[in-house]
Parts: C-alpha cells; sequence; structure tokens
C-alpha cells in the first residue's frame, strides 16, 4: 500500500515527462529539432510545443519518453532541460545528440508520436592532458643520427580540441630537440649526443589548443637518457689535458719514462708519472684492450703483457754509453675493433749504478739580509759573501751533480718571502723584510734521477740599514780584540798571502788529479724515483778529500 508521500513523490515524476492538456484531438504536431550548450542549468528552455486541440473537447495527455527523456520535463507548452548539481550535461559523457520521443494520448490511446532531437553545443571545459606512457623516461643511443625521430608524446583534450605541440626553448637541453610537425608529437633528434659529455637531458614539452579563444595548454617533462655507444677510441692514464672548457676536456696521451742501469735484467719497469694503463673512452662500456710493442723493442729485449700493459726488461743492456736509452712505441687497441686504436711513447733511459746520495757538508747555513727598500735581494753569509747551499753527490769527480733540484719547504708562509735558484743561491724579497727578522728556512736537494733527498737549514737574520755582515762566526771583536788596527792589517793580509798560495796549491792538485782514470759520470734524464735504481752508503766529505789529495 503505498503512502500518501510516495503518492507524492510518483505524481511528481509523472509529471516530468507527461503533462494532461484539454484538447479534442493531437493535431498539428511535427518533431522537434533544437540544441543547448553543455552545462546549462535546470529549467533551460528546449522547446515549445506545437500540437494543437479544441478546448473543451476531450482530454489528451502528452509524454516524453525514450533513452533520453529523463534529461527533460514539460511545462505548460514548452519543452525544459532537466539537470541538477549532481547530474551535469556533459557532452563529453553523453555525446552531442540527446533522442527523445513526445507522445501525445487521448483517452490512454497513442494518437501521435514525434521525435525530439537535441545537440549538445560544446563548451571548452576541459583541459588537455598527456597520455602518461608517452611522457615516461627515455633511452636514446648516443649514436642515433640527427634529424631521426627520438620519440612521441600525445595529448588528448575532452572537447576534442585541436593540439599543437612545442619545447621550451629556454631550458638548457632544449637545443638537442625540435618537434616535428606542430599537430604530430614528434620529436626529432636536432643536435648530436654525446655521452661522455652529458648523459642525462630533459625536454619540456607544452601541449596547446589552437582552436578555442582560451588556448588552455598543460606540459610534460620528458627525461632522456643517453646510452653510452661504442664511439671513442681508448685513452692512456693519466690524462694530459691540453684544453679545459666547462664539461669539455681534451687530453694527450702521457709520456712514460723509466730508468733502468746496465745491470738490470729479467724485472718489470716501474714507469713514471704511472704504470703503463689505458681505458676504453667508452666509460660505460668499457670494450677489452690489448697491448702491444710497434718500434723499439731492440730486438725482443723488451716485452709486453698484452692484457696488463706491464712492460719487462728480458736482457741487460751491454754498453749503456752505446744505448744510453730506448723509444718504446706502445699501442693500445680494442679487441673487438682494432680500427680503434691509440699509441703512446715509453722512454727508457740506461743510467750507471746510484752508489752514493746527495748530502750537505752542513747541517745549518748562515745567513744575512741588511734592511733595505729594493723588491729583491742576495743573501750572504760571513764576510758579507753569497750564500751558496749546495750539496754533494759522491757520484760525480767533482761532487756536483746537475740533476740535484733544490726546494724550499714548504712553500707557504715565510717561505714565500724567499726563493731558491738551482745554483743554491737564495734570493729574499728583501722589501718585505724588516730589521731584526729571523727566518729559519728548510732546503731540500732532490737528486732527480735517483729521487733520493737531503736537507739542510738556512738561518737568516735581517740587520738594520748600515749595519755590517759579520766577518766570521766568532764575531770581529774576539778574534783581534788585543790588537791595534795595524796589527789587525798585517795579520790579515798575511792570512790573505797564505790562502792565495793554498789556492793555487790546491788547484795544481785537482789538474793533476784530473789527469787520472776516473769512473765516468753517470748520465740522468727522468722523473722520480723508481726501484730500478741502486743506491749505497753515502760518500762522506772526508772520503772525497782523502781521493784529492791521493
Amino acid at each position: 500500500m503505498l503512502t500518501p508521500l510516495k503518492l507524492f513523490v510518483c505524481q511528481m515524476a509523472l509529471n516530468i515527462v507527461c503533462h494532461n492538456a484539454k484538447a479534442s484531438l493531437c493535431l498539428g504536431g511535427r518533431d522537434i529539432f533544437s540544441t543547448v550548450r553543455e552545462n546549462s542549468p535546470n529549467g533551460e528552455f528546449i522547446a515549445n510545443l506545437s500540437i494543437n486541440g479544441d478546448p473543451g473537447t476531450n482530454s489528451i495527455r502528452l509524454c516524453v519518453t525514450g533513452q533520453d527523456a529523463d534529461w527533460f520535463y514539460l511545462e505548460g507548452r514548452t519543452i525544459r532541460l532537466n539537470s541538477s548539481l549532481s547530474k551535469t550535461l556533459d557532452r563529453e559523457v553523453l555525446g552531442s545528440v540527446l533522442i527523445a520521443a513526445l507522445t501525445c494520448y487521448e483517452d490512454k490511446v497513442i494518437r501521435s508520436q514525434y521525435r525530439i532531437i537535441v545537440e549538445i553545443l560544446d563548451e571548452n571545459d576541459n583541459m588537455p592532458y598527456f597520455l602518461e606512457d608517452t611522457i615516461q623516461p627515455r633511452y636514446i643511443s648516443e649514436l642515433m643520427a640527427v634529424n631521426s625521430m627520438a620519440f612521441t608524446v600525445k595529448a588528448k583534450d575532452g572537447d576534442e580540441d585541436t593540439i599543437t605541440y612545442m619545447t621550451d626553448k629556454s631550458l638548457p637541453d632544449a637545443s638537442y630537440f625540435r618537434i616535428d610537425l606542430p599537430n604530430s608529437g614528434r620529436v626529432v633528434l636536432d643536435k648530436p649526443l654525446d655521452f661522455e659529455t652529458k648523459s642525462h637531458l630533459q625536454v619540456v614539452i607544452f601541449a596547446v589548443e589552437t582552436n578555442t579563444k582560451e588556448k588552455y595548454s598543460t606540459t610534460a617533462t620528458v627525461t632522456v637518457n643517453v646510452l653510452d655507444g661504442d664511439d671513442q677510441y681508448p685513452q692512456f692514464l693519466p690524462c694530459s689535458p691540453v684544453y679545459e672548457g666547462g664539461d669539455d676536456t681534451i687530453c694527450t696521451n702521457p709520456v712514460y719514462t723509466v730508468n733502468i742501469t746496465e745491470t738490470d735484467e729479467d724485472i718489470v719497469l716501474y714507469f713514471s708519472p704511472a704504470p703503463i694503463h689505458a681505458e676504453d673512452g667508452d666509460k660505460d662500456i668499457q670494450t677489452p684492450l690489448v697491448y702491444s710493442i710497434l718500434s723499439g723493442n731492440d730486438d725482443g729485449r723488451f716485452t709486453i703483457g698484452p692484457e696488463t700493459g706491464e712492460i719487462t726488461l728480458k736482457h741487460r743492456v751491454e754498453n749503456r754509453f752505446l744505448t744510453p736509452s730506448f723509444r718504446l712505441r706502445i699501442m693500445v687497441a680494442q679487441v673487438n675493433d682494432p680500427k680503434k686504436y691509440s699509441v703512446t711513447t715509453a722512454l727508457v733511459h740506461v743510467i750507471s749504478v746510484n752508489r752514493f746520495p746527495p748530502y750537505f757538508n752542513q747541517t745549518i747555513y748562515k745567513g744575512f739580509l741588511i734592511e733595505n727598500s729594493s723588491p729583491a735581494a742576495l743573501v750572504t753569509t760571513y764576510g758579507n759573501q753569497v750564500l751558496v747551499v749546495q750539496a754533494i753527490d759522491g757520484d760525480f769527480r767533482d761532487g756536483i751533480n746537475p740533476k740535484i733540484h733544490y726546494t724550499l719547504h714548504p712553500m707557504t708562509g715565510r717561505y714565500k718571502l724567499y726563493h731558491i735558484t738551482q745554483d743554491g743561491i737564495v734570493i729574499a724579497k728583501s722589501d718585505r723584510l724588516r730589521a731584526f727578522d729571523r727566518h729559519i728556512l728548510e732546503v731540500i736537494a732532490t737528486d732527480e734521477e735517483s729521487g733520493e733527498t737531503a736537507h739542510a737549514s738556512v738561518d737568516i737574520e735581517v740587520l738594520q740599514r748600515g749595519h755590517l755582515v759579520p766577518r766570521n762566526p766568532f764575531g770581529e771583536e774576539r778574534l783581534f780584540g788585543d790588537m791595534n788596527a795595524g796589527m789587525a792589517g798585517g795579520i790579515a793580509a798575511l792570512v790573505l798571502i797564505v790562502a792565495i798560495t793554498t789556492l793555487f796549491i790546491f788547484l795544481w792538485l785537482v789538474k793533476k788529479r784530473r789527469e787520472r782514470q776516473y769512473p765516468a759520470e753517470r748520465g740522468a734524464i727522468a722523473l722520480g724515483k723508481h726501484p730500478n735504481v741502486e743506491a749505497t752508503a753515502p760518500i762522506s766529505p772526508h772520503h772525497i778529500l782523502q781521493q784529492q789529495q791521493m
């Protein structure tokens, strides 16, 4: 049994699609064609009814039926839109046309029926959007040819508006890509890729409505991962840069050097600045490499590990004067493509056996400077003589090794005020020094051939302007304190005569000594100490003096 409330609801529902009217006949009807804009509000006018009848003769009933009948209701002699907040007229959901029927009943008998066809006019109420699977990260080989299609993006618009694609040219990676045709979504490679320079790119793409006044748009960022291709040649390490700019570095192959002696045989050579080693220029591929000696092998004196690049000296050098050095040309090539190769040089220097390390004849040198405004001045020692800090090497007849390199350590702080030449002369930036300053410097003498070092200190004292440099370590007053000026002068003259005579005798002895047979001086042209150089106990200055007096 229906309650009064339910009867009221049913009656209201019946009134939505049906309407009772007084008329004699269902006359004058016709099909109804109309339009309505999507998202129109409830009650929007659709059309007027054209069914007529004689008033007061008979009762007729009009009803809207069919698949889309619930979108309409009758009000008097009009048809109106039946919508609500939860029931929006959406063209993208319903389609472009609503179809229903207008039926005319006379005493429950259908007298006529007409079509109601209403076109839903589109409104631009949808934003374009990219299809998710078309904007996923992409993986592209660096070997892809320019003007090739890299990938395709696709955007849709619920209103079926025309979409145009474009890239954001303001971004750093935009120069690598361009849109092929504005409406295609095809992204074309516009610039060569290089994995070694840049392996990850980002391109921002716009999808824009072009046939609407709103010009709604959306954006998507596509990440392009560049895959390494086999386009680089092997490179010997360490890199020797000849150009560095931004992300680009151009290297040349290093020159490897090593020292050997006449006694060396069946040994592995350890080169400087590093062991012989190369890598594939394609870092992500790392193709296996093979090493070989192209030239300079001297009838198999050297062998090289084809996989390691390790060079072994198989046979000793018979005479270092006849073969003072070897120049090996080393090639490395890809196993899978011998045309991808690189060549470098390995220098092998033959030197004499290093028996004695360098040493200083004193551990502390005394230096003086007179306060002055000159930008530079030589550091002197007692008697105002130029201070010479020089190491002695017993491997040389005169004790002077031309391959000794002098440095001050460390090269910071007060050490920046001084410089030492390769002759052992100390130069000071005198205009930056003041009276009573005192600095103690550490001098390091390095044998560039063997790598052995010697250390000494220099105690430098800055004297006041006009002050004399002491003549000897004990002070002039202490030596001549009890003598008058005349006696001091006479003694000084006598000492000078004796010194000159002694010098002539010493030079004569040295000349005689040189006429005898001496061991040959050793050659040297290599950087860094290596395990192929022999080192024995240092020779003392007394030993040199004894040899000179023999």
